[in-house]
């Protein structure tokens, strides 16, 4: 596998990645809401379930994955719960200056990052975006070795995504300073986590 190869993928899956969508949003939110450590629980629950389907895909049980509906019906629905349940609790929690109800415990960190991997697990849109890439970027035929350049190509991309939210909206929770702007942002985060939510559910 060249390197113009590992490029052309590296491009299309930042463009994947990069897209606004559901995971973005929760990191945004997450991060807003409980700190650093959770968007980044998040983002690393969601990395777990991408080569998850990776090392699927690379060996050819991609159509497999599709066709385990009622399992990844599941994942989904569980998922798309959790969110929600989470931007409620957003919705209705009482502004706290200058922390935001931060989470940090190893417990409630395995528990949002459990989140991610379900999440991800559970996208119908995931096994469809490698069954489509593979073979039209990088080609059928994948040894090992290829599996883990395209899993360090992962692992660079959505350090550079994810990390790119987390500080987007670490530096936005700075700026907030009194208990009726911290109410719209626990609000709008709670929003967004809902509506990030109810978009999983409805994913077909």
């Amino acid at each position: 596998m060249d390197i113009s190869t590992l490029a052309a993928f590296a491009a299309a899956f930042f463009v994947f990645a990069a897209s606004p969508g559901p995971d973005n949003m929760t990191i945004i939110a997450r991060t807003i809401s409980n700190g650093a450590a959770s968007g980044i629980a998040y983002g690393l629950g969601t990395v777990a379930g991408i080569l998850i389907f990776l090392v699927l895909a690379a060996v050819g049980l991609s159509l497999v994955a599709t066709e385990m509906g009622t399992v990844m019906t599941v994942l989904r629905y569980g998922g798309a719960a959790y969110l929600v349940w989470m931007g409620i609790r957003l919705w209705t929690a009482e502004p706290t200056v200058p922390q935001l109800r931060p989470v940090s415990g190893r417990r409630d960190l395995l528990a949002v990052f459990a989140t991610g991997v379900a999440l991800n697990l559970g996208n119908p849109k995931m096994p469809l975006f490698y069954v489509a890439l593979l073979p039209n970027v990088v080609g059928a035929d994948l040894t090992p070795g290829h599996i883990g350049l395209l899993a360090a190509v992962i692992l660079m991309v959505e350090t550079m995504v994810i990390g790119g939210h987390v500080l987007a909206a670490t530096k936005a929770r700075r700026l907030l300073s009194s208990p009726k702007i911290l109410r719209r942002v626990n609000r709008m985060a709670g929003g967004v986590m809902v509506g990030a939510g109810v978009t999983v559910a409805a994913t077909r």
